[in-house]
This record gives C-alpha cells, sequence and structure tokens, in this order.
C-alpha cells in the first residue's frame, strides 16, 4: 500500500496485521480522489486547502491522501491501540507531522471541536451501522459543517442513509463508495 498521488506520491504505508483493519486499496484511493477533483460538484477546491476527517482511520491512507494533493491539514480518528502506532508510523513517514493529527477516540463519541471539516471520509467496518452512528455523533460534536462532502465506504449491499442527495455512488469489488453535501437538521 503505498500514496497514490501528490507531494507524498510513492511513499509506503504500513497496514495492523491479520484483519481486524481493511485497507482501503491503492486503486479505490485513486478512484476515489479522481472522482472527487474531476466531478462538476466537487473539483479541485474540494481537496485543496480543505480541513479533513478521516473518521475510522485504520491505516490513515485516506487523509495522508488528502494532504499528499493538497488538502491544508487532517485530523485522523481510530479507537485501536495497533492501528493507532500504524498511523503514527504513516504520519511519520510522509513527513506529515504539522499537517496530520492522530485522535485516539471512538467515532462514536468523539470530542467536540471549535471548526468543522469540509471533507470527511468515513469507512468503518463494514455491516454494523457506524456510518449512520458515526455520522450522527460527529455532527453533535460539531465535526461536520453545513455543505462538508462525505465520503462513506460502506459493504457493496449495505442501505447508506446520506444525510443530503447522493451526488455519486460507486461499487468496487466487496465495496460501494456514496459522496454527498452533508446537510444540519
Amino acid at each position: 500500500m503505498r500514496i497514490v498521488g501528490g507531494s507524498a506520491r510513492g511513499r509506503h504505508l504500513q497496514a495492523p496485521p491479520g484483519d481486524r483493519t481493511r485497507p482501503t486499496a491503492d486503486r479505490v484511493r485513486q478512484t476515489l480522489f479522481d472522482m472527487l477533483l474531476h466531478a462538476p460538484w466537487a473539483g479541485r477546491e474540494s481537496v485543496v486547502g480543505v480541513s479533513v476527517l478521516d473518521a475510522y482511520a485504520g491505516t490513515g491512507a485516506l487523509g495522508l491522501e488528502a494532504v499528499s494533493r493538497g488538502a491544508a491539514s487532517a485530523v485522523l480518528m481510530e479507537r485501536d491501540r495497533v492501528a493507532q502506532g500504524v498511523i503514527k508510523a504513516n504520519i511519520a513517514a510522509c513527513r506529515m507531522e504539522d499537517r496530520v493529527r492522530l485522535l485516539r477516540c471512538d467515532v462514536t463519541g468523539p470530542p467536540r471541536t471549535g471548526e468543522a471539516c469540509g471533507l470527511v471520509f468515513l469507512d468503518p467496518p463494514y455491516g454494523q451501522g457506524l456510518i449512520a452512528r458515526g455520522m450522527k455523533a460527529l455532527g453533535r460534536a460539531g465535526w461536520l459543517g453545513e455543505g462538508a462532502l462525505i465520503v462513506a465506504e460502506s459493504g457493496a449491499d449495505e442501505a447508506i442513509v446520506a444525510t443530503g442527495a447522493v451526488l455519486a455512488e460507486k461499487v468496487m469489488g466487496a465495496a460501494r463508495v456514496s459522496i454527498w453535501r452533508h446537510r444540519v437538521g
């Protein structure tokens, strides 16, 4: 696994051993960022210069990829201790300590923030309803602003409850990526 685009392109990323973490494959990340950067409803301004939240971060690959491609900063949320160690190593390997912060927390009980993120990645374990629960908790804690671009990865057969009109959806193997703009209320 590696960063596929931007200033850190080619940097290798670690993944936790075993199957507790399901890293987003390089080709899926490439497809996802191609969608974001070239879609009429998103474009470069959806990534470049924005604050990013990588919830259920796992390896941190989505947040690190966003920063490599020009995001201003990223917060990576992860509760698993082994994954936290891997994320810390991946941040260092990409030399992004000044723009990427790891929060050791559960996404369904995040700390409050003063600034909402403009791009939010949600890639939880499949089949546990964690996208909806995470969205609710992140919204209450101030992580999601009106119009934030939400990118959620779920199992291909899972139903997603989006908090806005779905802008794009793509099934890639066992995964479904759904993208929408968050609407408060």
